[in-house]
């Protein structure tokens, strides 16, 4: 009817995975986003702009794909040791996560097992034309389509690092993976 109005069309995303580490370090290591850039193909870099990681810390995240190069920023919006790390991405595109800790009741033999997951959540719709410098003959739509099924295994790729880094050594990590859209 008239002057209905659409919801948004957010997408949503959730990675987890049991870790054989101590939930006090996972989330430690996880507050230290600039370590990202290690765990990820499309992420260059990670750029402290303000803060020490806590609540109101901001960074410049530096993204490459194909011949698009991108810095998005970010910031912290809430802390809640060891269990929870929320952020948001403050400019171009709606867009914001966390990183869930939950220490498991059941350890291992040789030490303590907790769950981590990876939450995003984003509305492709609200992604700002203007933010990329794209190539002639390149539509933003098209460069849109083509970017959203990366963002599913990137956070693939981000989790299964950190648990590489977090254990120590490298395993088969089984994922459990969460999509509400089509697009992911």
């Amino acid at each position: 009817y008239e002057g209905r109005v659409e919801p948004p069309s957010v997408d949503e995303l959730v990675v987890s995975t049991e870790v054989y580490a101590d939930p006090a370090d996972v989330y430690e290591l996880l507050l230290d986003f600039p370590r990202y850039a290690n765990y990820t193909e499309y992420l260059r870099a990670v750029r402290t702009v303000a803060g020490d990681g806590g609540p109101g810390t901001q960074y410049a995240l530096t993204f490459a794909w194909w011949e698009i190069s991108y810095t998005a920023r970010s910031e912290v919006t809430g802390v809640d040791p060891p269990r929870r790390i929320d952020w948001m991405i403050t400019k171009d595109i709606d867009a914001s996560g966390c990183w869930r800790v939950t220490p498991s009741t059941a350890d291992r033999e040789d030490g303590p097992v907790c769950e981590v997951a990876l939450e995003v959540a984003f509305d492709p719709k609200s992604a700002s034309p203007d933010a990329l410098d794209i190539p002639r003959l390149v539509s933003f739509d098209w460069v849109v389509r083509k970017a959203i099924p990366l963002i599913r295994s990137e956070a693939e790729r981000v989790v299964e690092r950190a648990v590489r880094d977090l254990e120590g050594s490298t395993r088969d990590v089984h994922l459990d993976v969460s999509v509400d859209s089509d697009r992911i």
